[in-house]
């Protein structure tokens, strides 16, 4: 651990949960000060999810001190807010390595500790997971009691209804701990959260029914009575339900998720007397402890390093703008042209861009929570309505909606536009947000158009690209971070479907580029010709439909053909090839590689170390072009110089 984080004696005092077990209940409420304190120094250093992990610092200590991890499993849901949990698991020392290469993951991972159970980022799995664990128990598994912590957006998702459905129907002794804190990565959406602040806002103890049983008794007889008038309050009747025992959960809340002693008595109380699944509702603020987390919007969700006294976080320099950034403000400006436009995401709405048009066109842009499923059927419908909605997600969240892709877009031709964000290795967040799949599970479904671009002026034109294509579904793919820096056009102009662009000439080999490594293949074309090797640089900008006469003309022109993606196994390399097969062109002897990313996950780094670990550097490109000449000369009885 660096020495500039202070070290304070009751934070000293742990190695591991089980030293928080000899603690008074004081001292406890004092290491969650201290863990504050640390957790602010660390990501002040690494840059990371700040925010969510202060609003569950005091829940992280009492769950520790209650429970018994790692026999009990802790779920925590997404993952985010777990650098407390970690700081408390033995890792205290590891911290300043968080989110870089060879050191800790931004999010819990089963590889890392045996107090990571369950490895997470992408949201609303807990409960599953949590089920799943319980009923292993019920079967014989060496699984203590599980729990759940999941967060009021995580909840507002399909899955997690699912999950509690399932486990009211088995009645197995679990728990779910509901992290209410009104702030998701941006501002929760619907009915459900409606309802949970309603309830948050009536009373103390809103039901009180088998575990919380034993609390009530204990309660003075003015604080029971009000404790059961509260229930009404949010039930509406006397003896009536809430929506989670309706489920059959029981119910305990809502508690004040930064009162120790009142968390403390809430667990030991539920812990003790649980017999089926109990759902618990914390309310806490999202960058509790903290006045510059507390006081921005977005609660420091995601900060890069910053000065503690302060706040005010490092910037980057930077040289062209982001992709999202020109996303978020050509689709603007075509919406300002076309009233049919709209866009929607799934509670990303800064990640993606769309808050730029959702600020100009608020009635026009349409945020479904975490709901990638229904955000995909609900643009099939305005699809089908007529409008022109562009579905606005990243590429690992929208392999979540991927059955309503097929079923209700791809099947049915609806001319709904998918902008994905994120595509390719993604740096800190590492594997679990990489945009590795989405070609290929897309590309293969009959109907869909799917397009890269190759820099930010492409991103341009294919956003006009799809405002025009009315055809059918279309995607278009591009990164996070920054553009090439190319000369931006003042309005992007629809290309042709299906057709690529040469961008130098050569007569040897053949770089065929799709999407955003184009910059690193053309790094590749001048370490080749500085080599004396002649180079065609190709953008194909399609997957599907494929230009199949680029690709004769590549063939027919060249001894070796490289293609380059930022994507895996099955995608453009794979359509290429599958191609040439079909056509019967592979006979004409010509040298072909697909490179790829490799068929491993790849942790976090910075992304430049992360595509060179994936072999896709300038410099593998060049190699394996040489490599591909060799083979092609030595096919021939020729030498190359």
């Amino acid at each position: 651990m660096s020495e500039h984080i202070s070290y304070t004696p009751t934070l000293d005092k742990v190695s591991g949960p089980a030293d928080l077990k000899a603690l008074s209940d004081a001292e406890l409420a004092a290491l969650a000060g201290e863990l504050r304190r640390e957790t602010i120094d660390v990501v002040s250093k690494t840059g990371g999810h700040l925010g969510s992990s202060l609003g569950v610092v005091e829940l992280t200590v009492a769950i520790h001190a209650v429970f018994n991890t790692p026999l009990d499993k802790l779920i925590w849901d997404v993952g985010h807010q777990c650098y407390p949990h970690k700081i408390l698991t033995g890792r205290r020392d590891r911290m300043l390595t968080l989110r870089q290469a060879g050191g800790l993951s931004g999010f819990t991972k089963r590889a890392e500790s045996e107090y990571d159970p369950f490895g997470a980022a992408h949201s609303s799995t807990s409960i599953s997971a949590s089920l799943g664990f319980a009923v292993g128990r019920e079967m014989g598994m060496p699984v203590g009691d599980t729990i759940a912590v999941i967060g009021d957006g995580a909840i507002t998702a399909g899955m997690a209804y699912e999950a509690m459905n399932h486990a009211g129907h088995l009645k197995t002794r679990m728990f779910v701990i509901l992290n209410d804190n009104d702030m998701s990565i941006a501002p929760p959406v619907g009915a459900l959260q409606r309802y949970l602040n309603d309830i948050a806002v009536k009373g103390p103890l809103a039901t009180l029914k088998a575990v919380a049983e034993g609390v009530e008794a204990h309660l003075p007889g003015a604080v029971r009575e009000g404790a059961r008038r509260a229930r009404q309050m949010v039930t509406g009747m006397p003896g009536g339900a809430t929506l989670f025992e309706e489920f059959g959960f029981t119910y305990i809340g809502p508690v004040d998720g930064h009162d120790m002693p009142a968390l403390l008595a809430t667990l030991r109380a539920a812990r003790a007397r649980a017999t089926g699944p109990v759902l618990i509702h914390t309310v806490t603020v999202k960058g509790k402890g903290y006045a510059p987390a507390e006081g921005a919007d977005d609660k420091y969700h995601g900060v890069a390093k910053f000065d503690v006294a302060t706040g005010v976080q490092a910037k980057g320099k930077s040289n062209a703008p982001s992709y999202t950034a020109v996303f978020g403000q050509k689709l603007t400006e075509e919406a300002a042209r076309d009233p049919r436009i709209v866009g929607i995401t799934a509670a990303m709405p800064g990640g993606t861009g769309l808050d730029v048009m959702a600020r100009r066109f608020p009635a026009r842009v349409f945020d479904v929570g975490i709901a990638e499923q229904h955000g995909v059927t609900f643009a099939a419908g305005l699809a089908a309505s007529g409008m022109k909605p562009f579905c606005a997600i990243y590429s690992s969240f929208l392999q979540r909606g991927y059955d309503q892709i097929v079923h209700d877009v791809a099947l049915q031709n609806l001319p709904v536009r998918f902008a994905i964000d994120r595509a390719g290795l993604v740096g800190q967040d590492g594997a679990t947000h990489a945009g590795a799949f989405d070609v290929a599970f897309l590309a293969n479904l009959p109907n869909m158009t799917v397009m890269a671009c190759g820099d930010e002026a492409d991103l341009c034109h294919m956003i006009a690209t799809a405002v025009a294509h009315d055809a059918g579904p279309i995607a278009f793919r591009y990164p996070r971070g920054e553009g090439m820096g190319v000369e931006m056009p003042e309005r992007g102009t629809p290309l042709e479907i299906g057709k690529g662009r040469v961008l130098k000439q050569g007569r040897e080999v053949a770089l065929l580029s799709f999407g955003a490594h184009l910059s690193e293949v053309l790094a590749a074309a001048d370490l080749l010709e500085a080599d004396g090797i002649s180079v065609t640089v190709a953008d194909a900008r399609f997957a599907k439909p494929l230009d199949t006469a680029l690709i004769d003309s590549l063939i027919d022109g060249h001894a070796a053909i490289i293609t380059v993606e930022q994507g895996s196994t099955g995608g453009f390399g794979a359509l290429v090839l599958h191609y040439l097969a079909g056509s019967g062109q592979l006979e004409k002897g010509r040298a072909i590689r697909t490179m790829v990313l490799p068929d491993r996950f790849i942790d976090q780094a910075a992304p430049a170390q992360m595509y060179d670990w994936a072999g896709l550097t300038a410099r593998d490109i060049a190699a394996t072009a040489q490599g591909a000449l060799r083979r092609e000369a030595a096919g021939k009885g020729l030498r190359l110089v």
